[in-house]
């Protein structure tokens, strides 16, 4: 059986949709996929059961030219269609996923810069709120965040309309099925983060659930069970970013091996090997066990800690990006990583940048219901407009504003501390120098050209910044 040939843009999505059985469980009776071929390349992607006798393969095209596919599957009904994509040029916004770039950065597929600027709504898609979404969406379209850390699993305290799982009742998921509704919901929603430019970073495990819904002591069958559904449904929309966990470390259910293992079977089933990490916890903020970042199967370090003046250690220890996903969060709310303010939080975000590395925001106010953090809805912090303040310098400079400091640029900052000035060597060369509030936002240049060993007189307060950049 063949269909028609499909127009499909680069870095797209392609669906194949059939109809086949549905008596017994087809989750787990029912194999199916497809081998995509372009030219002398072949591309196995797994399909997924959808409810109602529906099975889907889904494609992203990362050529543009003529694809062929050809479907496998256990059930004969499934088994060797055959069809054909026409791979056009991507649509305008459409960068292609993100990759690492030069060993410690990012860009998108198309050579576009990509820096993370993250911010946390862990279960904004889990309370059945299209309003408070609707929301959220907003307020992200209107923000600095171009990157969104959010849950598939629930917690203990949760009651959720809709689970991963079918059942409603904790301790009693039948975790040989899905709910094709709760993740037809989350698609839409990962698709609407999409077009804002936002990255879906979806946080597959965490340690929240104290064995209340049953889900984060799974065995390990269950555990990959679950993992080739996700990736099956989840990893051809190329705004996908993988966390394995939060937290990892506070999941006494799982050993160390048992998370290597996880994140290596991620990468053998995942076919366009989205970015992938794993997030650690801190012990009262004075010990962190951070992940072993050497290992091949991360593509990036996903940290927790609280001094971010430690990024250009992480980033020369291990050969890739660092991301600062959680330093603590704006409000005031009593738990200690939960009261940073405003200034604190920027003053961490300034400091992971100007060491090379990348940082994620939130916020979470007594007096703001839902908070952002947990559920987003809107933004009343007074660190998203200096968050911004701060990518709109970053995207003026170099794409690797780090290794720049050795070719006429330098972007250096002082946080809380207060100089009388600033002493730099800068070679034959001109160069203009910009003092930069980074509280206030504003820009000053200093009158003239600097070279040679040189002071740059600083006004009398903190939070500022040197930006150095060499006359063209």
């Amino acid at each position: 059986m063949s269909t028609p040939t499909a127009q499909v843009e680069r870095w797209g999505l392609h669906e194949i949709q059939l109809d086949g059985p549905s008596e017994g469980n087809p989750f787990t009776d029912v194999e199916l996929g497809a081998t995509f071929c372009f030219r002398n390349r072949e591309v196995a992607v797994a399909g997924f059961y959808d409810g109602d006798g529906r099975y889907r393969i889904r494609f992203s095209p990362d050529q543009e030219g003529r694809w062929s596919y050809r479907t496998w599957s256990s059930a004969p009904e499934l088994d060797g269609v055959r069809g054909e994509l026409a791979v056009g040029p991507p649509g305008e916004g459409n960068h292609g996923p993100v990759h690492v770039w030069d060993g410690s950065l990012f860009r998108y597929a198309d050579g576009t810069r990509h820096e993370s600027f993250g911010t946390t709504c862990y279960h904004w898609t889990h309370r059945g709120d299209e309003e408070l979404e609707e929301q959220t969406l907003q307020t992200l379209a209107g923000s600095p965040f171009n990157k969104v850390r959010m849950c598939l699993l629930p917690t203990a305290s949760m009651q959720p309309p809709r689970l991963a799982f079918v059942g409603d009742t904790p301790g009693e998921l039948d975790k040989t099925r899905f709910d094709p509704e709760f993740f037809a919901h989350l698609e839409r929603r990962v698709l609407d983060l999409q077009r804002l430019g936002i990255e879906a970073d979806l946080i597959l495990f965490h340690p929240y659930d104290k064995g209340h819904w049953g889900v984060d002591d799974m065995t390990p069958e269950e555990d990959r069970f679950y993992l080739r559904y996700v990736v099956a449904r989840l990893a051809a929309f190329r705004n996908v970013w993988w966390s394995m966990s939060n937290e990892f470390d506070f999941n006494k259910a799982k050993t160390m091996a048992d998370w290597d293992a996880l994140l290596q079977h991620l990468q053998r089933i995942d076919p366009y090997r989205r970015l992938a990490s794993i997030h650690n916890g801190t012990a009262m903020y004075v010990y962190a066990s951070i992940y072993d970042f050497d290992k091949p199967w991360t593509t990036h370090q996903s940290i927790q800690h609280w001094d971010a003046r430690l990024t250009s250690t992480w980033r020369q220890a291990h050969p890739r990006p660092v991301v600062v996903d959680e330093i603590g969060y704006e409000g005031d709310i009593e738990r200690r990583w939960g009261n940073l303010s405003g200034r604190d939080l920027t003053r961490r975000f300034w400091y992971t940048m100007a060491g090379g590395g990348f940082m994620g925001h939130g916020e979470c106010f007594v007096d703001t219901k839902p908070q952002w953090v947990s559920s987003g809805g809107r933004l009343v912090g007074e660190s998203p407009a200096r968050i911004a303040f701060l990518r709109s310098i970053i995207a003026e400079g170099p794409a690797d504003w780090i290794a720049a400091r050795d070719d006429g640029y330098r972007l250096d900052y002082f946080g809380e501390r207060r100089f009388a000035y600033h002493d730099l060597e800068l070679g034959d060369d001109p160069h203009e120098v910009d003092v930069i509030d980074t509280w206030e936002m504003t820009v000053t240049p200093l009158e003239g050209t600097f070279r040679g060993r040189c002071r740059i007189p600083l006004p009398d307060r903190s939070d500022l910044a040197v930006r150095v950049r060499r006359v063209s």
